[in-house]
């Protein structure tokens, strides 16, 4: 006989929509569930976002000990194994999903293992075992799971996914990777570093597409340099394996070409999980195999929300975690402003690295505005030469006669981190008027968000 509980919330999935809006939920004093059928943390914690990074670390490091010559430090016989720096993520992935599950006790949030899907619009069960619950709100945060192609079957060991690409304890010799987005650039940042020959196809005209033409088209001189082969407005048509060996065909402008490998990584997209979880029993269409949801990210039917991922919005982690925020806040009454998609920050951990927010510099003239562009190299920036890290540039796009923000695109060596400072800017209605004005500490990189500020007037002191 099944045993029922009843709760005020109940989250489907524990990334970093679901374990956030859990959390949340908690401390406004909901009687919260979240029901796991894998690890705490979801894809982002456990084999994306943070052992990705942890790997691009290495890779950081091991660049640094290549280059140590321009420092005057001869460093021989340099031997990077590449395990250890595999060996090294799991650490940091073990400790993150002990402390969320710590954080989850901590405020009175319900654990459950299993797979759950709903029987009707208030109902879960959850298998293996006879559990079932019932929920006033139900918040939908399966995630997504990689695209395939045809013409590349996944074998998980020649032909990858990040899935399995991530724990790979060898670095291929020669790999082709497929799809120049974010996960495929930093891929390629990883492999490339360690020695790997590297050849990124992208069937669209530049890599990262959605990022501002001229930040892009900077990526491709960067990685380039590095030694790293780009075919972009190209498309795998084919794939002959061997043991130990892959021939993948190639359609190009220009011709068809075969790329020989011993890995091929399969980076193109991602695909909303939606099987498995009853939607049809509620009536909830996928469209496109996401789920579809209003600016309150309701579903269809009243009470049932969906966030993250799976609702194929912006497939961000912190996009998740602040959608969980709104939807639980929400249900507790707490009156919020509506997401702004457009101007949510968006980050690619290559070498160099990619931020970015709000329109391109193409967006904004094609919406009809007076624009009007500010640009500060890096190889201006004091700290930058003191760091020996001057590739890359600051691009502001604002309105002329306001000075509003209505995009930062930056590339260079950690200019994630710069992008805080101007989406708060933007957030609290700054213009390049406050960010030209406003004094920053000498030398820091931030000084270049000052100095792009200051050039859309004409009046940058340092270039």
């Amino acid at each position: 006989m099944s045993s029922t509980s009843e709760y005020d919330i109940a989250i489907i999935g524990s990334g970093p929509g679901g374990y956030v809006a859990a959390i949340r939920a908690g401390q406004l004093g909901f009687k919260t569930a979240i029901i796991e059928k894998a690890e705490l943390g979801g894809i982002c914690l456990n084999w994306g976002c943070i052992p990705s990074k942890v790997l691009l670390r290495n890779a950081e490091v091991l660049s640094l000990f290549k280059r140590s010559a321009e420092f005057g430090i001869i460093v021989d016989n340099i031997n990077a194994d590449f395990s250890k720096g595999v060996d090294r993520s799991r650490k940091v992935v073990d400790r993150l999903t002990t402390g969320i599950a710590s954080l989850l006790r901590k405020n009175g949030v319900d654990v459950l293992s299993g797979a759950a899907h709903f029987t009707d619009s208030n109902t879960l069960k959850i298998e293996p075992g006879d559990i079932v619950i019932k929920a006033k709100n139900i918040i939908i945060s399966t995630g997504g799971s990689p695209k395939t192609i045809a013409p590349l079957p996944i074998d998980g060991e020649m032909v990858v996914t990040y899935m399995q690409a991530i724990i790979q304890r060898e670095v291929p010799q020669a790999v082709v990777i497929v799809g120049g987005g974010a996960i495929g650039v930093e891929f390629a940042s990883i492999y490339r570093s360690y020695g790997s020959e590297v050849t990124l196809v992208e069937m669209l005209p530049r890599l990262l597409p959605n990022e501002d033409e001229e930040i892009s088209k900077h990526l491709e001189r960067g990685l380039k340099k590095r030694g790293i082969k780009i075919l972009t407005n190209s498309r795998v048509i084919g794939l002959m394996k061997s043991e130990s060996h892959a021939k993948i065909q190639v359609e190009k402008e220009g011709g068809a070409v075969e790329l020989d490998c011993d890995r091929v990584l399969v980076a193109i997209g991602i695909q909303g999980n939606v099987d498995g979880i009853g939607l049809e029993n509620i009536g909830v269409q996928p469209k496109a195999g996401f789920i579809q949801v209003n600016e309150n990210l309701e579903t269809s039917v009243e009470g049932v929300y969906a966030i993250g991922d799976v609702t194929g919005q912006l497939l961000l982690a912190h996009v998740a975690s602040a959608q969980g925020v709104y939807v639980v806040e929400k249900i507790a009454g707490i009156a919020n402003p509506k997401l702004n998609y457009v101007y949510m920050p968006k980050a690619t951990y290559s070498s160099p690295q990619v931020a970015s927010f709000g329109l391109t510099e193409q967006e904004a003239r094609d919406e009809g505005k007076d624009v009007i562009i500010g640009k500060f190299p890096l190889i201006a920036s004091g700290k930058a030469l003191a760091l020996a890290e001057t590739e890359g540039m600051v691009k502001l796009v604002t309105e002329r006669s306001s000075g509003e923000l209505l995009g930062a695109h930056l590339i260079g060596s950690e200019v994630t981190e710069l992008l805080s400072g101007v989406s708060m800017t933007r957030m609290l209605e700054g213009t390049t008027h406050e960010m030209g004005w406003m004094v920053y500490s000498h030398p820091t990189l931030s000084e270049a968000l000052k100095e792009a500020a200051l050039s859309t007037r004409g009046e940058a002191i340092h270039v």
